[in-house]
């Protein structure tokens, strides 16, 4: 997911996605510890997209204030 498309979420929808991106690297890492994931780097992506969104979400905090 792109940075910018993250900045143009309200808070809101970035707190949704947030939950989104949680779920999906538990999954991404039990599949990862039983052996059956596939794709190894989609853990690292994963992250980097939950690292954006609490960015954003950190920045609009900042903003409102």
């Amino acid at each position: 997911m792109k940075t910018k498309e993250i900045r143009e979420l309200t808070v809101e929808e970035l707190n949704t996605k947030l939950k989104e991106l949680k779920e999906e690297l538990f999954n991404l890492r039990f599949r990862h510890a039983i052996g059956q994931l596939e794709n190894p780097a989609s853990l690292n992506v994963c992250k980097k997209d939950i690292a954006k969104v609490k960015t954003v979400l950190r920045e609009k905090e900042l903003a409102a204030k």
